[in-house]
């Protein structure tokens, strides 16, 4: 005859929050951003000081420097870790970097005023551009030339310069503050657009040097970041909370303007979804990073922010690799946060690398067991099973609680007064929906105590008007009262227990008419938002 085995399952409360994000669908976008995992913390200097900009080579394998204190530090695409440091150059604070677009020069402006040109690979200054009276906020190489560039700086002067006669070829005038930021168009290497304190964007072709800017919009702002986007045609700039998309092509329109951000926008960048070649090359996004701490993804296409991040620290700079696999963010604190993207399969390296013959691989010698070793009479446990394996799996040891020992003797009332003396609301609230279902907890509650009576109207009026319990625990304590009402009536201390409650719930009521009266006067405010 069979043995019956009977075990004891723990009762849980079936009242759960309610969100409206946890149904929402996961999208294919977020799943892209979301494989940039565990971000790589680097802090290159031991003082704490900003990270002020980041620039990635365009040569593979994509290194990337940053800029921070009196340092430029050049860290490695293959592994992330630090590759080199340049910091004799430098005399003051180190405040943005540029490749070169064949990737062996950087230029690096500091607060001094200088624009320094360094080779990468020996780390020796090349050039020193002398001009700007205050400090240098912005350098950028053209798409392709080699022998000329572009700076700004707080002096409110953008310069074209001749790189190899360290000669000045022009002033480009017309802010009346810092300027702060700048790029060069990916179509020609004749343009240029800088953006300033001033909240002006000014597009410069320096192909038409004595009609000075050929394109001027007022983003409303302090300009902090402005970007070209691929096509050339339009520009994004940054300033206070938010991003502002122009048509430069349209004569300066305003396309759209995104303000996601709590807290002023201090760096954006463009970064293209997918592998170089692929379906979705021609994919791009705008990456934001702000004082708030979160970095948005922001789909231009479809104007619509498609994934956000949270980090612990206010947020300074933002940069993503040409191959679109790594991401790096810079804090105000130093601190550097590198995210390699982890994708299925190892790509192929090219032949190139190792001399035309490939990568040599050493296979790993294993060490054959014998029963005189520990880890002979160990083997297996850790092998995973295949697809056809049947796999038994040991029963968990389950946790039985005070109260679920005595609803298993079904000692209700005695169940009910454990969860009380628990403290734990879950539990308590379990233990009523199961008394509930069985057809006990009125029967318990009229059994109660005077004492025992004033534990439980102690935890309605704590618990009632939390609104994860609230629509089961009002309901019982409408019941409780009209079941105890002369007990009640009879004893100081109950009746001091009901006006605790009765206030407890006036005071939640006044504060959902207040919540109501606020709703009707935002409602119309976000309809009007989203039609814009």
């Amino acid at each position: 005859m069979a043995e019956s085995i009977s075990r004891t399952y723990p009762v849980k409360p079936k009242l759960k929050p309610t969100s409206s994000t946890s149904s929402q669908h996961q999208t294919p976008e977020s799943k892209y951003w979301k494989s940039f995992k565990t971000p790589k913390q680097q802090s290159p200097q031991s003082l704490v000081s900003s990270i002020t900009s980041i620039t990635f080579s365009p040569i593979s394998p994509h290194d990337f420097a940053a800029t921070h204190s009196a340092t430029l530090s050049i860290f490695s695409g293959k592994s992330l870790e630090p590759k080199t440091t340049i910091s004799s150059a430098f005399k003051d604070v180190v405040t943005t970097a540029s490749y070169r677009s064949d990737g062996r020069l950087i230029a690096a402006g500091d607060l001094s005023g200088s624009v320094h040109v360094l080779d990468v690979m020996s780390r020796v200054e090349l050039r020193r551009l002398r001009g700007h009276t205050r400090a240098v906020r912005v350098v950028n190489y053209p798409r392709i030339d080699k022998l000329h560039l572009f700076s700004g700086a707080d002096d409110g002067v953008v310069k074209y310069w001749d790189v190899t006669t360290e000669e000045k070829i022009c002033d480009l005038l017309g802010h009346k503050d810092y300027v702060r930021c700048g790029d060069v168009s990916p179509v020609s290497d004749d343009m240029f657009v800088s953006g300033s304190y001033d909240h002006t964007v000014k597009v410069w072709d320096v192909r038409a040097l004595n009609s000075g800017y050929v394109m001027e919009f007022d983003h409303g702002k302090p300009v902090e970041d402005v970007v070209y986007l691929p096509s050339g045609g339009l520009v994004a700039t940054a300033g206070g909370n938010a991003v502002k998309i122009w048509d430069v092509l349209g004569g300066g329109r305003l396309v759209y303007a995104m303000e996601s951000h709590n807290k002023t926008v201090t760096s954006i960048c463009v970064g293209r979804i997918g592998k170089e070649g692929g379906e979705e090359a021609q994919q791009y996004r705008i990456l934001s990073v702000g004082l708030d701490g979160y970095m948005k993804v922001f789909d231009y296409g479809r104007f619509k922010v498609t994934h956000s991040m949270r980090f612990p620290n206010p947020l300074m700079s933002v940069g993503f690799s040409p191959d679109c696999s790594t991401r790096v963010i810079g804090a105000s604190n130093g601190m550097l946060y590198i995210g390699r993207r982890k994708v299925k399969g190892s790509e192929s390296m090219e032949l190139g690398d190792f001399g035309g013959f490939g990568p040599v691989v050493e296979e790993p010698q294993t060490r054959v067991l014998r029963p005189s070793y520990f880890r002979y009479f160990q083997r297996g446990q850790s092998e995973k099973p295949s697809e056809w394996d049947y796999l038994i799996k040991k029963p968990k040891k389950i946790k039985v609680t005070e109260h679920d020992k005595l609803l298993k003797k079904f000692m209700h009332k005695e169940a009910l007064l454990a969860a009380l003396n628990g403290k734990n609301p879950e539990n308590v609230v379990a233990v009523m929906e199961e008394l509930v279902a069985r057809k006990k907890l009125l029967r318990c509650v009229s059994n109660l105590e005077i004492e025992e009576l004033g534990l439980l109207l102690k935890f309605l009026q704590r618990y009632s008007t939390m609104p994860r319990f609230s629509r089961f625990l009002m309901g019982l304590t409408k019941k409780v009262v009209e079941m105890r009402a002369e007990d009640i009536k009879a004893s100081d201390e109950l009746r001091g227990d009901i006006r605790n409650l009765k206030r407890d719930v006036e005071e939640e009521i006044r504060l959902q008419l207040t919540l109501q009266q606020i709703q009707g006067i935002v409602s119309p405010l976000l309809k009007i938002a989203a039609r814009r």
